[in-house]
This record gives C-alpha cells, structure tokens and sequence, in this order.
C-alpha cells in the first residue's frame, strides 16, 4: 500500500492546520503522514486548538507552529499533497516544493478569530474540526492509484469547495 505525506499550509500556523494535521494523522491508518505549518508561522499553536483536540482524543503531542521553510528543503520530508485551509496563505507566493506535490485549497473560516464566550469560541474551534474531519475522510478515501493525474487534482479541489463539498450533487453551500 502506498504512504503519502500531506502538509496543510496556513498564515500562522496555530489552528486550522494544526487541526488538519492531528486530524489526518488520526484518520489515516498509516497510509498518511501529515504535517502543518505557515508562511509567517505564529510560534505558538492557539490554546483552544489544543483543548478541542484533547476533548476530541485527538493527538496533540509533537503539534507546534513552524514557517512553512522548514518542508521547503530538499533534506525534509517530500509532500505528495499540499492544502491551503485558509484564504491568505492561498493567495501568497509559495516555496518551489521538491517532487512536484499536487495541491489545493481547502480554505475555511479562522476560529480565531471567532468573538464572544469562551464557549463560542470553542464551537468555531469545534466546527473548523468538523469541516476539516469531512474533508479529510473524503480525501483518504479517494482511490489514489486508480486515478489520473488531473482527475485526481479535479476531486483535490472538490473536496475543498464549499460547494460541492457535500457530494451528493446539490448546489447548496455547506457554510
């Protein structure tokens, strides 16, 4: 069985790819090897990132906010798949990433970002989680070895589109 290592990119790199990364590292069966950073990494990853993943038993341990620079070297790991999940680091210029990884952006809404309680901050946290679970179990269920090169890159980006992410042919937006 083939293994792909995935790197999940975003501005900071202290929640929503922090969250893509435990995530796909829980859902993956070892097929996967996922990682996370950002193009002007904060250093530190959101503290309500870490309570909802606890709360979820999700893993936490080694999670920590890097600059994307770090996998941009031919002595880090090569990426098979790079995800933006957020609007900004989709628009800035990226490293030239070696082996050629596909890519896509998987942009969502920053939970911090969210205002009010504590509790209502913790549900943007908590619906980031379930939006990136949905779009990370359609991803690792694509038939990867069977697929093209631009069929797969065609379902990468369906899988990010709020429009089509529900699969089922509807047109209704899923946020």
């Amino acid at each position: 069985m083939a293994h792909y290592n995935v790197l999940f990119l975003c501005t900071g790199n202290s929640a929503r790819s922090i969250i893509a990364e435990s995530l796909l590292n829980k859902m993956s069966d070892g097929r996967f090897t996922a990682y996370s950073a950002g193009s002007m990494a904060t250093g530190s990853v959101n503290p309500l990132a870490i309570k909802v993943l606890e709360s979820m038993d999700l893993p936490t341990a080694g999670l920590h906010s890097k600059n994307w620079d770090v996998f941009a070297t031919d002595d880090g790991p090569t990426m098979d798949f790079i995800f933006t999940v957020c609007d900004r680091a989709a628009a800035e210029p990226c490293p030239i990433w070696p082996g050629q990884p596909m890519t896509a952006h998987w942009g969502l809404p920053d939970p911090a970002a969210a205002e009010g309680t504590e509790e209502q901050r913790l549900r943007a946290f908590r619906d980031t989680v379930t939006a990136l679970r949905r779009r990370i179990g359609l991803f690792t269920n694509l038939p990867m070895q069977s697929l093209d090169r631009l069929k797969l890159q065609s379902e990468l980006e369906a899988i990010g589109d709020n429009r089509t992410e529900n699969r089922d042919g509807s047109d209704r937006p899923t946020h």
